[in-house]
Order: structure tokens, then C-alpha cells, then sequence
């Protein structure tokens, strides 16, 4: 039986060759097709506001480490002190590769009105493969209802988003790219679907928040991108800056590594040489944290891109192995989501799995 990578690198080259694509028919769900959990791995400890929009485009095994002024594996709350005014506090989930109208997707939303409801939420972002297998045809599509509208039904919150490959067609291979905009479009339908453009910014009390159109960049189709994105960081003067895309930049699950995506390290395109490149002039040493899916996943990497945190929060419907070699300091095959509390000077997540247990914790503090 090939392993999940070597099924990855067969599709991924018949892609660029017949369609110059790099996901073409391939199922995400080749491992755990029903969405079930796999391993996870833990290692040892180491080392809403304005939004303005870009120019819209066409429990298994665990491993877990830390770094400086992080705590991993427990809670840390601040607040004012000498009778002062509290700190700045925003709390979001963040799900990737939701897309499916699955039972998996039911019981990760399940969760996370738990969650929401027990401990507070300001709102959900998307990290893109919001619709499988090849986004929507329009605003009225039936899709929107079985795999965002009904999943997400108990959920009363604003749902912000940025679009994957699979959002813009070709069963993943990402080239239909006038389908990204009915995603757009649909912000003007729902009540809870936030997406202004295909890349856009956002500050929230003392966060700004920028999300990234991946796919695009995929392409080499990412100028507006590069040249609006690191003006927005660089002006900024929020405490904390988080950038949201699809693509990672790190990963141990089968599409890996920004750059040799796939196991295709000279296939342009399919590599994810524009996803690299990308990251590298823009995000990379800028922002705190680059949040992404892609690969169905959790994993939160100990490697950084000049001292930028990646985590990667891909298992909100259905999960797949995790088979490379980054040291991490967690990742897990289990179905589940990011939890992320910032208050003041401090940045919290938790990798939460179905039935609510937090898996993971690690603690940044500036």
C-alpha cells in the first residue's frame, strides 16, 4: 500500500503535467477517510475592529517542546494590576480544511460551542478549504448549507475566513480562480460569513490581524499581496500581529514543507515555491504567528521563519498522517481545533480534540 506521501507525490505529478496543478482528484481523506483521530506526539520543553480589504482575487500520538518566555501545558491569565484597567482581551477559534459536511465536522463544531460557550469566543477564523472538493458555483449553491450553514448552526458567531485551494476549484487543484470570489460574495448572504476580500487586514483591540490568499501566491499570482501586506505590519502598532493563510510554511503531514510541497521540490507550482517566496518577503520575522491548514492536522512547530511562531490547525473535519521529520512542540492526528486567548502581553493556545480535552498548551508572553 503506498504511504500518504507517496500517493501525495503521484497526484501531485499527474497534476502539473495534465492540468499544471498540484492536487488534482486527490482525496485529503486517503488516511482516516471518516474524519476519526490518529496519533499524537509531545516532546520535551526547549528552548471586531476595522478591516480593510486587498484587491480581491480572480488522540493518537503527541509531541510537544518550548521555547523563551513561553510556558507549555498550563494556563496563564494577566490582567490590570494596582486597581488599573484590564487588559486587552481577544479569543478566537481556529479551524482549517472544514469543508465537508461530515461527522467530523459535527463533532469538531460541536466542541467548539462548548468551548465558546464555557470559556468565550469573539469569533472563528477559517483558514481556507472552506468548501471540498471544489468550492461553490455561486452565492445560492447548496454547499453553503450542508457544509458551513448547518455544521456551524449552534455556533453564534462571526466566522471570519481566507481561501484555499480547494475554495478555487479543479478538485483541489486550484486553478478555477474566479471561484474565490463567490466566497466573497457570499459575505453579503450570510449573517456570520466574514470574507471582504481574498486578502484583507483587521485590528482587533490590540491585535492586527492580516489574512493571506495562499493560492494565489501558489501561482505566482501574489504582487498585490507583496506589496500591500508588509506595509499593513509595519505600520501597525498592535501589541500582537497574526498573519492567517492556507499554505504552511513548515509541516509534517503529507503536503510538507513550503517550497518542496508534496515531495515536488522542482515541479514549479506544485512545489509551493510562490507560498514560500511569499512568506519569506512578508510575514516571516514580522508578525508573532502565522496560522494556517492545509495538511489535517494540529501541530505547532518548534522551527521558526525568522522568530515567527507556525502552527498549523487543519483538523476541523477529517484528519490525515503525519509523516515528516520538523521537530514540533506538539502535533497530532486527531480531529480538533486551535483555541487562542490573547490578553496584554500574552498569547495562549490549545489544541482542543472532540470531546474538549486540551491536548496542548503553550503560553508566549512579550
Amino acid at each position: 500500500m503506498l504511504s500518504r506521501r507517496t500517493l501525495g507525490v503521484a497526484c501531485a505529478s499527474l497534476s502539473f503535467v495534465g492540468l499544471l496543478a498540484f492536487a488534482p482528484s486527490c482525496s485529503d481523506d486517503a488516511v482516516n477517510p471518516t474524519g476519526a483521530g490518529g496519533s499524537t506526539t509531545s516532546g520535551t520543553p526547549g528552548n471586531a475592529g476595522s478591516t480593510t480589504s486587498g484587491t480581491p482575487g480572480n488522540a493518537g500520538s503527541t509531541t510537544s517542546s518550548s521555547g523563551p518566555s513561553t510556558t507549555d501545558g498550563s494556563s496563564t491569565s494577566s490582567g490590570g494590576t494596582g486597581g488599573g484597567p484590564p487588559a486587552p482581551l481577544v479569543r478566537f477559534v481556529a479551524i482549517g480544511d472544514s469543508g465537508k459536511g461530515n461527522q467530523g465536522q459535527y463533532d469538531v463544531a460541536a466542541a467548539i460551542a462548548a468551548k465558546c460557550a464555557a470559556d468565550g469566543c469573539d469569533f472563528v477564523q477559517m483558514l481556507g478549504d472552506n468548501i471540498y472538493d471544489s468550492g461553490v458555483s455561486s452565492t445560492n449553491d447548496p454547499q453553503w448549507q450542508e457544509k458551513f450553514e448547518l455544521p456551524y448552526a449552534n455556533i453564534d458567531l462571526p466566522f471570519w475566513v481566507v481561501l484555499g485551494n480547494h475554495d478555487y476549484g479543479g478538485d483541489g487543484a486550484g486553478y478555477e480562480f474566479d471561484k474565490g470570489q463567490h466566497e466573497i460574495d457570499y459575505t453579503n448572504v450570510s449573517t456570520k460569513w466574514m470574507l471582504p476580500s481574498a486578502y484583507w487586514q483587521r485590528t482587533v483591540e490590540h491585535v492586527l490581524m492580516v489574512g493571506l490568499d495562499t493560492n494565489m501566491a501558489m501561482y505566482n499570482q501574489a504582487d498585490d499581496q507583496a506589496g500591500d501586506v508588509p506595509g499593513w505590519l509595519a505600520q501597525s502598532t498592535a501589541t500582537w500581529k497574526i498573519v492567517f493563510g492556507h499554505h504552511p510554511y513548515l509541516s509534517n503531514g503529507p503536503h510538507g514543507n513550503a517550497g518542496e510541497y508534496d515531495g515536488l521540490p522542482f515541479v514549479p507550482i506544485a512545489n509551493g515555491a510562490g507560498v514560500k517566496d511569499l512568506l519569506d518577503d512578508t510575514v516571516c520575522g514580522v508578525a508573532d504567528v502565522y496560522l494556517c491548514g492545509h495538511d489535517h492536522d494540529m501541530q505547532w512547530m518548534q522551527g521558526t521563519c525568522g522568530g515567527t511562531e507556525l502552527i498549523v490547525s487543519g483538523a476541523a473535519a477529517a484528519t490525515t498522517s503525519l509523516e515528516g521529520d520538523n521537530p514540533v512542540h506538539f502535533e497530532s492526528e486527531a480531529l480538533g481545533f486551535l483555541y487562542v486567548r490573547i490578553e496584554g502581553n500574552t498569547f495562549t493556545g490549545q489544541f482542543i480534540d472532540t470531546t474538549g480535552a486540551i491536548l496542548y498548551e503553550r503560553t508566549m508572553t512579550k
